[in-house]
């Protein structure tokens, strides 16, 4: 091992400047493919919501149990920094691969915009995909260890402050690269058919990996690098299976006890490793219960994300979009790493408590569980606000008066009367089994109405004469997606138009009928009517009111007395009321949480590792990401509760009993120095190889001789 003097600057290595800007593009990469990643899904590969979301979900637990992989390359063969660079370089390749897959004119041959054979592109970004999940895997836990390995002993401060800096480079990269890729994507670009970039998007990401490895490559002179020793993993598991093996076959009361389970070992194996294997499992036992905490936190981008759409995004002057608010977490994680280090800690220590690591971690949890608490009571004030929508064998119906009589309609049990252009207040509910309604007005036979209802939806009943009606499904029993608003229009004319709306087109609305609704972000959007009934001279552009978030409309498009169409707005849905602001409390203690648990866990991985299975621990930290990811898929898969927020509060129950049971687990645990151990084996192991070699000599005038 060639040992220069490390330069340093600031009391740090200067080979962790290196390490840190590496660790910054590659979390830019990472993230910045994944931002686009499901609608690179739907909308080039064409896959429907569940196919895109499961092979996104799995795309990322693959990303995290890759680690395990790129650990025992590094801690048994490789060495940590040659790991990196050929992970990288296969990293790189992965983001190329998914880069090229999604040129449309690789297979657009007849240059009609869309690609000829899908199967190909689907292809490619497979395998970019798996190049990328072992790239990034691969190379996770050893650049977080490598850097704790450029420290001297005595450097503990300043490897803890490391983590931390670390930690804060990983969410600067995904802050933003969330906020400029998918400004990339909206850019036009293409040879033949103009389209959203997506090579571009996906091509900024690959270049940054390159750079990435190139200035990880360029501090090759001033790393420490250790050789890694032999087999570790092998020797490990070889060693567990032995004292387990000897533990059974010495079960009987006559053989005396031992005071661990793996000195049943000692046998064959030397206590040097005897001892490194107790470490690392004392360890993992200890991260039995985490994965608890990431589920919970892994919630942020799809369930916290779903419960913004259901809120109003003016906050004050600005306006945001659901999907945005995720990098409130990482806005607060760049402001609260520092603040918490450099105030937070030094405040609590001035107080004389004893902060230890494990007690962070304990804290951690507590705070997240809290934090979807707040999530819950959020949750209870939404549904207060949100439409009441049909349910099992239930039906909601209004009715919508077209014509230019007043007429009366009677349904079970209530009698309602609508002017001419009104509608009824609001959706009335009814059950399907003795649903009868009649139509009448002045002067005229009663009309019954003769319609299959389906159960479980909205249907809104157009009136405009006597014996004239339809009944039309509405297609909306929830709130509208993505915070957008619903809009369709019903035809008061004579014979069908089509209007075309911020882009989208509605096709031949007939007459007396309503089209499907649409959706639009918020905004003032305008509208075109285009029909051969209506006079060149009329005025055919018309403005929507000012669209909030979640509402729903209804445009009845009529014939005033010259002839020309006139809007007339009815509300089917009103816009969301409580602003996206009272989500920053829930954000701000998950946030808090993941601060003083994850930094930690970094840290405290790398400090109890023994020196040869440092990558080993921060893959098994990372290990617990991954458990946390597939708990999820399991919950969200296994039981919908009715209530969205009995589920949070099942979440933040279910978090609170495994901090208690972690807590009782962190009292047994006691620290060690690994280092320290270690340097006592080779003294031992020292004065041994002397007594053997000369049993006269003093130990300690040849010690110094040897030096």
């Amino acid at each position: 091992m060639g040992m220069s003097v490390p330069k340093s600057c600031f009391g740090y290595p200067l080979s962790i400047f290196f390490i840190v800007v590496n660790e910054f593009c590659e979390r830019f990469s990472y993230y910045g493919m994944r931002a686009i990643l499901i609608l690179y899904f739907q909308r080039f590969l064409g896959w429907n919501d569940n196919l895109g979301t499961a092979i996104y979900h799995t795309f990322v637990a693959l990303c995290y149990l890759t680690p395990i992989l790129g650990a025992l390359i590094a801690d048994s063969w490789l060495g940590k920094f040659r790991t990196i660079v050929s992970l990288s370089i296969v990293y790189t390749i992965g983001q190329v691969v998914i880069a090229v897959s999604s040129i449309n004119d690789l297979t657009d041959f007849n240059h009609d915009g869309t690609p000829d054979t899908i199967s190909v592109h689907v292809a490619l970004s497979i395998i970019g995909l798996v190049l990328i999940a072992l790239g990034t895997g691969g190379i996770k836990p050893c650049v977080s260890a490598f850097g704790g390995d450029q420290f001297e002993e005595g450097q503990e401060k300043q490897r803890n402050r490391f983590f931390s800096i670390f930690y804060l480079a990983i969410n600067a990269g995904s802050l933003l690269s969330t906020i400029i890729t998918p400004m990339l994507r909206v850019q036009v670009c293409g040879i033949h058919s103009k389209q959203a970039c997506y090579p571009l998007a996906f091509g900024v990401p690959a270049a940054l990996m390159a750079v990435s490895l190139i200035v990880f490559v360029i501090g090759s002179g001033m790393y420490k690098k250790f050789e890694p020793q032999g087999n570790i993993m092998s020797k490990v598991a070889r060693c567990i299976g032995f004292a387990i093996k000897n533990r059974i076959r010495h079960r009987s009361k006559k053989f005396p006890k031992r005071e661990h389970w793996l000195d049943w070992a000692s046998e064959k194996y030397d206590e040097r490793l005897i001892s490194q294997i107790k470490m690392v499992t004392r360890v993992m036992f200890l991260y039995i219960p985490l994965p608890m905490f990431w589920a919970l936190f892994d919630q942020q981008g799809s369930r916290w994300t779903l419960q913004a759409t259901t809120m109003s995004g003016k906050i004050g002057v600005i306006e945001i979009q659901p999907d945005q608010m995720q990098t409130v977490n990482a806005i607060l994680i760049v402001i609260m790493v520092p603040v918490v280090d450099a105030v937070v800690y030094p405040l609590i220590a001035k107080c004389g408590l004893n902060f230890t690591p494990l007690k962070k971690i304990t804290v951690g949890m507590f705070l997240a569980s809290m934090a979807f608490v707040a999530a819950a009571i959020v949750q209870v004030e939404i549904d207060k606000t949100l439409p009441i929508f049909p349910k099992g064998n239930e039906v909601q119906i209004k009715v919508l008066n077209i014509g230019n009589n007043n007429m009366t309609v009677s349904f079970p049990g209530t009698t309602v009367t609508c002017d001419q252009m009104t509608q009824t207040n609001e959706f009335m509910t009814f059950n399907i089994d003795n649903l009868s309604i009649n139509i009448s007005s002045a002067g005229s036979p009663v009309t019954p109405v003769t319609h299959n209802f389906e159960s479980g939806h909205r249907h809104t009943l157009l009136v405009w004469g006597p014996n004239n009606y339809r009944v039309v499904k509405d297609g909306l029993n929830q709130k509208p997606e993505k915070g957008r608003n619903g809009i369709r229009f019903v035809n008061a004319f004579g014979e069908s138009f089509n209007v075309t709306m911020d882009g989208e087109v509605y096709n031949n609305v007939s007459s007396h009928n309503a089209s499907e609704y649409l959706f639009f972000s918020s905004g003032v959007k305008s509208f075109t009517i285009n029909s051969p009934e209506i006079s060149q001279q009329c005025e055919k552009e018309f403005k929507t009111s000012y669209l909030e978030f979640g509402s729903a409309f209804t445009y009845v498009i009529t014939r005033k007395s010259d002839g020309c169409p006139e809007p007339k707005i009815f509300g089917d849905i009103s816009p969301n009321t409580i602003s996206m602001a009272l989500q920053i409390p829930q954000y701000f203690l998950l946030t808090c949480g993941e601060v003083v648990f994850s930094v930690t866990g970094l840290e405290f991985s790398y400090s109890q590792a023994p020196s040869n299975m440092k990558s080993v621990l921060q893959a098994g930290w990372l290990l617990t990401v991954a458990v946390g990811n597939i708990i999820v898929l399991i919950v969200a898969g296994a039981g919908q509760f009715s209530e969205q927020w009995a589920e949070y509060v099942l979440f933040a129950a279910l978090l609170l009993v495994v901090c208690v049971i972690f807590a009782i687990m962190a009292r047994f645990y006691t620290y060690v120095n690994p280092a320290e151990i270690e340097a006592q084996f080779d003294k031992d192991d020292k004065e041994d190889y002397l007594k053997k070699s000369n049993p006269y000599a003093k130990p300690d005038s040849v010690s110094q001789t040897q030096m």
